[in-house]
């Protein structure tokens, strides 16, 4: 094949137990591009670029680098020939310095002992390099997490990493972040690094890319130039068919006479007099900036931070939950924003997880009842459509899209009445997210209420019935379906209380 090309990988393919993750994939890098891969959750890009640094060996297909032709990667093979892997959850030390994770495992030594300051210096080489200012002696568990992405990326360049891929790189960042990784993409292209980038978010391949290739389930589908490519051109390739609506219908579904939720000037976890009232059948979104305080609210109702004053009613009857625990049995449920870390248990099974709310309910004296554990989460796995060959699978082999399925399961098993999503479609492509849309939106024609944080503006107008904003921990402004505006929103977001100021 052509000289152009940094990396080549020929008709991938790779099988496990009763699922084929990859059929026949291609994919060509060439030097110092930008090549966006993008599919669905669960079209197997994770599983290919492990393919490339020999986390996972392909059952079928060839890869090479710089023409040289391999059935198979390791780690050790990748490293060698320039290869390097940036995923989402970093490999960094929290108790280390910057220099000492940037050299972790391979030490610069004088004679047999560690030459700290050889390795400070050579680490505000490298940091000066990306144009990143991070001081090397300072502990990495101090840093922010774009800095901590900065670590990994000038480890990979440090070791003369020819062909970074980054997975997902944005997911974790602030907005602020997100520039400087921009920059740093842009900067290392210039210097001739290869760069495959896997992202959901189109704006982000479309801004970067050189090059958009498509996967879907497990098979390749094309690979386009970026600037004549188009966005619903890319959603048709990912999701096998036209999306003419992000948002599905819902049927007016609200009883305003039942109120189900009520806060009345509710302190407490750092946010201040907040009040509102959420009806059955309604998805009230909850609006703001980054650290307004909306995450904080939703874990004082759910129990898992204190309320230091103020009214909670749950269907008129004052509560105050002081676990999480008391909040399930109460109905309360909560889909959190790091499914990862607070939604599910990973290393555990699809059925496991799924009974997890219950397992009191359906045991006696402690043996649990193996059919109803059963019965029940192959309901939900019906019920909510999990794609996976078994309730036995892990977690974590799932897609992200399928691990938001599995925790509204657990929920949806335990009877919880008000499901609070903070940022439900974060990490999820297009083709999942409309799927949670349409999931929030059969909990709600079913009588349930959702209370939904989203950072994410048109996903906040396009799925609530009234929004709430806060800023600085208080709440700004309420908006009616009718008044919905996205400069009316962040106006409010922005601590402008009053409409007249915000025009």
């Amino acid at each position: 094949m052509s000289e152009d090309y940094v990396l080549e990988l020929e008709h991938i393919r790779k099988e496990y137990p009763g699922v084929v993750a990859l059929k026949d994939v291609t994919l060509q890098l060439r030097r110092g591009e930008v090549l966006g891969l993008i599919g669905e959750n669960g079209a197997g890009k994770s599983t290919l670029i492990k393919c490339c640094s020999g986390a996972v060996i392909p059952t079928s297909g060839k890869i090479r680098v710089n023409g040289k032709e391999f059935d198979r990667m390791t780690p050790q093979l990748a490293a060698e020939n320039g290869i390097a892997i940036i995923y989402q959850e970093f490999n960094n030390v929290g108790e280390l310095s910057a220099a000492e994770n940037l050299f972790l495992g391979r030490p610069i030594r004088k004679g047999i002992v560690i030459d700290r300051k050889a390795m400070e210096e050579e680490a505000a080489k490298a940091f000066a390099q990306l144009q990143i200012k991070i001081n090397p002696k300072e502990l990495v568990k101090n840093l922010s997490v774009g800095y901590q992405q900065m670590i990994e990326i000038a480890k990979a360049i440090q070791q003369n990493a020819q062909v970074l891929i980054m997975d997902e790189p944005s997911a974790p960042l602030t907005t602020n972040e997100v520039e400087n990784m921009f920059k740093v993409v842009e900067l290392l292209r210039k210097k001739g690094v290869s760069i495959i980038y896997i992202s959901h978010r189109l704006e982000e391949i479309f801004r970067l890319s050189d090059r958009i290739e498509v996967i879907r389930d497990g098979e390749y589908v094309d690979t386009l130039i970026t600037p004549k490519a188009t966005v619903d051109q890319l959603i048709k390739m990912m999701v096998g068919r036209e999306m003419t609506q992000k948002y599905p219908p819902r049927k007016d579904c609200i009883d305003h006479s039942k109120v189900v939720l009520e806060l009345k000037n509710v302190f407490g976890n750092g946010d201040r007099d907040i009040s509102f009232q959420i009806h059955a059948g309604e998805v009230l979104g909850l609006g703001g900036l980054v650290g307004a305080g909306r995450t904080e609210i939703a874990e004082v109702i759910f129990g898992s931070k204190p309320m230091e004053s103020g009214t909670i009613l749950l269907n008129g009857k004052q509560i105050h939950p002081k676990s999480p625990r008391e909040a399930i049995d109460l109905g309360i449920a909560l889909v959190p924003e790091d499914r990862k870390r607070h939604g599910a248990l990973l290393t555990n099974s699809i059925k496991n997880n799924i009974n997890m709310p219950i397992y009191e309910r359906i045991s006696k004296l402690s043996v649990i009842d193996a059919g109803t554990e059963k019965s029940t989460a192959e309901k939900y796995r019906k019920e909510i459509q999990i794609k996976c060959p078994t309730i036995n699978q892990l977690v974590k082999n799932l897609s992200g899209g399928n691990q938001q399925k599995v925790i509204l399961g657990k929920w949806l098993a335990a009877n919880s009445q008000l499901i609070i999503f903070d940022e439900p479609t974060r990490g999820i492509d297009v083709g999942a997210k409309y799927e949670i849309y349409k999931l929030i939106n059969d909990l709600v024609e079913a009588g349930r209420s959702v209370l939904m944080i989203s950072s994410e503006m048109e996903e906040l107008i396009g799925m609530s019935d009234r929004i709430v904003v806060l800023a600085e921990r208080e709440i700004t402004g309420e908006l009616q379906k009718e008044e919905f505006n996205a400069d009316t929103i962040m106006a409010y977001a922005s601590a402008i209380k009053d409409k007249k100021e915000a025009s």
